[in-house]
């Protein structure tokens, strides 16, 4: 009996905590004020969006393009972030590239009573449409919707072929995570360079759901997401890394890419052995390594002089 006592308590306190939050938000569902937003993002000292969301530059977004899965999966896990990978999701190209800057929502199932409010709330502030029009209508370009629907298709299908072509517009044609379903797949394919990636196809209209939050902490799968991640999807699922650790995991791709590009062209030639290579480099490597790259006229970026090569295991 004290184990389901403690179980009501704890659920009670909980959907408790969910009206608090919903009535003193700024708005119809739970948001993170501009204040929360800097609060749980202190690492980044970068320039923020108006609502405080970390605003990584255009030119990380683009340069994160050629960065492998593993690599941005080992910087994250040097830095303890163990929790930012999730798989095995049902994507709309054969080679999908999506990046871009997390928004988040995440949704409940329904409950009258609270969509009730919500709905109502959605009035007062000017809203237009269903709650998931709401969504989009805060998109930024180089944004990716980020939603956790806790993995319903049938009845959880989060967009069709008119909402991803507004998708497509306000982003700049990123495309969007769902972790959930979605509808209308002919339509939607149509839609160049917008990968979608999702857990399913279900021709059914989104039902007995709620929006509870935009914008907030959201769990997609095993990851850990907050908003202004950079999102990377692709063949091997979506890694969600952290708005300050965005500029050391497309150096160290960098990097890494131009160290491999020398070091299997001497291996190609016979001038070292595998052994010599596949290690932490001599003096003498690194030499033939440096006028290698000024030959091919690249040098290496301060930050990876300083910051990467410094504690390089290779």
């Amino acid at each position: 009996m004290r184990v389901k006592h403690c179980v009501a308590v704890c659920a009670l306190f909980c959907f408790v905590l969910l009206l608090v939050v919903i009535e003193s938000a700024e708005a119809q569902v739970g948001l993170f004020s501009k204040e929360d937003m800097i609060k749980y993002s202190p690492l980044w000292k970068g320039e923020r969006f108006p609502d405080g969301r970390p605003k990584v530059a255009d030119d990380i977004l683009k340069r994160i393009e050629n960065v492998a899965i593993e690599e941005a999966w080992a910087v994250l896990q040097r830095h303890g972030f163990k929790h930012q990978f999730e798989g095995n999701w049902v994507v709309t190209e054969d080679n999908p590239v999506l990046v871009g800057r997390a928004v988040t929502a995440f949704y409940h199932p329904l409950r009258p009573d609270v969509y009730d409010i919500i709905l109502d709330q959605g009035k007062k502030d000017g809203r237009i449409g269903n709650p998931n029009s709401w969504i989009i209508d805060t998109l930024n370009k180089g944004d990716v919707i980020v939603v956790d629907m806790y993995g319903k298709v049938i009845g959880g299908t989060f967009l069709g072929d008119n909402l991803a072509n507004a998708i497509y517009v306000k982003s700049g044609g990123t495309g969007v995570v769902i972790n959930g379903g979605a509808r209308d797949i002919e339509g939607v394919v149509k839609i160049p360079d917008f990968p979608i990636f999702n857990r399913g196809w279900d021709p059914s209209f989104l039902t007995d759901m709620m929006l509870m939050g935009i914008n907030t902490p959201v769990m997609i799968g095993r990851a850990a997401v907050m908003p202004g991640d950079i999102v990377l999807g692709k063949r091997e699922g979506v890694i969600f890394i952290p708005a300050h650790l965005a500029q050391e995991v497309v150096e160290t791709s960098e990097l890494v890419r131009v160290r491999d590009e020398f070091g299997q062209g001497r291996l190609r030639a016979g001038v070292y052995t595998p052994g010599q290579i596949d290690n932490k480099w001599t003096d003498e490597i690194e030499k033939d390594f440096s006028q290698w790259l000024k030959a091919k006229g690249g040098e290496l970026t301060d930050y990876q002089r300083e910051k990467l090569l410094k504690g390089r295991t290779w």
